[in-house]
This record gives C-alpha cells, structure tokens and sequence, in this order.
C-alpha cells in the first residue's frame, strides 16, 4: 500500500516506511520530527523542472509528462527502481512531500507511476 502525506502532518504508525521525495528539505522541519526511513533526493523533479513548475496547477498535466520522462533516465531512474523495489518489500510506504497543493504535486504522480508498474 502506498500513501501521501504532507511533511507538516504528524508521523502515525499507520504511516509504515516513510519516503521522503523531495529535492530539497522540508522547511523549518527537523529530522527528528520527520522520522523518515529514507530521503529519496534524486527521484524528486530536477530543479529546472520545479522551478519551472512553481506549483501552478495549470502547469501540471505537462509537468507530468516531463517528470515521466525524466523518471526514465539516469540517477532518477535508479531512484525510482529503488523505490519499485522498497513497495515489493514493505507492506505500507508513505510517500511524503512538501507542496501544499495534496493534488499536484510530484508525488501524485510517483504513486500513480508504481501502480502502473506494480
């Protein structure tokens, strides 16, 4: 099961293995009050396409596809193989993010992505 959490909220113990996918850390938050398993840096959107992107919901359907894309090549690539691979092995993963926007963001569309390939 995979699931999507802010990294504002609270950690659960509902939340399993939490992922962190962003680029860059959650502000104003420390390690400790995050409680990730892992920092998954390299599978987060490059910082041409983020900033880019700047969380405009208009923008999203094509940042979707260009995110895809990069998903598809180098470190990215090996970063979502990795998280493939950590869905098979851990019965419940939260993929946790900063944006404010729960509906747009990358890791909607990570989620989306493992299912497909799952």
């Amino acid at each position: 099961m995979i699931q999507l959490k802010r990294a504002y909220e609270q950690v659960s113990p509902t939340d399993g293995y939490r992922i962190l996918v962003d680029r860059l850390w959650p502000r104003g938050m420390s390690k400790e009050k995050e409680a990730l398993d892992l920092w998954l840096k390299e599978i987060a959107p490059s910082t041409e396409l983020r900033k880019w992107f700047d969380h405009d919901p208009v923008k999203f359907p094509e940042f979707k596809t260009k995110y895809l894309l990069e998903l598809q090549s180098g470190k990215a690539q090996a970063a979502f193989q990795e998280l493939v691979q950590l869905t098979n092995e851990q019965p419940i993963i939260t993929l946790i993010y900063s944006a404010k926007d729960e509906k747009n963001n990358n890791a909607v569309i990570l989620k989306e992505a493992i299912t497909k390939t799952a």
